[in-house]
């Protein structure tokens, strides 16, 4: 997901990429037997996918953005607004202003994968969310952000393990 790297957490992570999941100010370029998955927060990032692709016209949404995209024009995949609403509307229940990039893959993988086992993601063992490959003392504000409810988004990910939907690796 977004710019998370797996050379060097091979052991956390894993090292095989099927799907990279990104929002255009979070995009970086893949591998060619890597899908590219668009998740559209705003009607500029449909814009934006296809100038990255092809002339390069779009450099800002809201915060700078690659101007061109190294990724297999074949492999590129548009997550689907009506998706991205249904998760909001039903599962997190419009807490926050939107899902998490994390909580709309795991659902993603959840319609698409007889099994799902989740590394790397949501809460430290001291409740702090934060990125698996960057130290961030700040790491528990993100769950004060608004943007996303972190707590809440814990909650689901507790009842999906609970109810034997999903496998999570914790991690220290």
């Amino acid at each position: 997901m977004n710019q998370a790297p797996t050379i060097g957490f091979e052991a956390d992570v894993g090292s095989r990429t099927t799907h990279h999941f990104m929002y255009p100010e979070s995009a970086k370029n893949l591998a060619p037997n890597v899908s590219f998955v668009l998740v559209p927060f705003k009607t500029l990032d449909l814009l934006w996918i296809t100038s990255a692709l092809s002339m390069g016209e779009i450099r800002f949404t809201y915060a700078p953005v690659k101007q061109f995209l190294r990724v297999d024009k074949d492999k590129v995949q548009i997550y689907n607004p009506a998706f991205f609403k249904y998760i909001h509307d039903k599962w997190t229940e419009h807490h926050g202003r939107y899902p998490s990039t994390g909580m709309l893959v795991l659902f993603f993988a959840l319609h698409i994968c007889d099994e799902v086992n989740v590394y790397g993601f949501g809460a430290d063992s001291r409740g702090n969310w934060h990125h698996y490959w960057e130290n961030n003392r700040y790491a528990g504000e993100f769950r004060k952000t608004g943007v996303h409810d972190a707590d809440f988004e814990a909650k689901i990910i507790n009842l999906l393990e609970e109810a034997g939907k999903i496998k999570v690796f914790r991690g220290n």
